[in-house]
């Protein structure tokens, strides 16, 4: 993916897992909420719909495996998939698995002003175990 760079906002929000077949898979650095961001690593890229259509249908079975391991660890009420780019134009998708008893619900975590960070260590051990379940969907 020739030319793909990570919008430094996402890099330093982020815990990297892995790349799959298109999309750069991030751990947000807020142990409130599993938080998984899916960044299409095509450059330029911004909207959903301006990419191939080859490359949307990737997307989506990105997304849905992403919001697949995160039911399996963590047994959600409900999985949050958006596409904001307000703030950082880069396409990216967030996956979140959301909880009737975290303290964000009903709203949308993002402008929440709810997070914690994680404790020393502790991210990286979750998006390793994340990515150990994420490879295991075929590209």
């Amino acid at each position: 993916m020739e030319n793909f760079t990570l919008h430094e906002r996402l890099a330093a929000d982020t815990v990297p897992l892995g790349d799959l077949p298109l999309c750069r898979v991030l751990l947000m650095r807020n142990q409130l909420f599993p938080w998984l961001i899916l960044v299409p690593r095509r450059a330029g890229a911004i909207e959903i719909h301006r990419l191939s259509v080859v490359d949307q249908m990737q997307l989506t079975h990105e997304t849905s495996a992403a919001a697949q391991v995160l039911e399996h660890l963590f047994q959600p009420d409900k999985i949050n998939t958006g596409a904001l780019g307000n703030m950082v134009s880069q396409l990216h998708i967030h996956v979140i698995a959301r909880r009737r008893d975290d303290p964000a619900w009903p709203g949308p975590v993002w402008g929440s002003g709810q997070g914690a960070d994680y404790a020393e260590g502790e991210a990286e051990r979750l998006a390793a175990a994340v990515w150990r379940e994420l490879a295991r969907f075929d590209g």
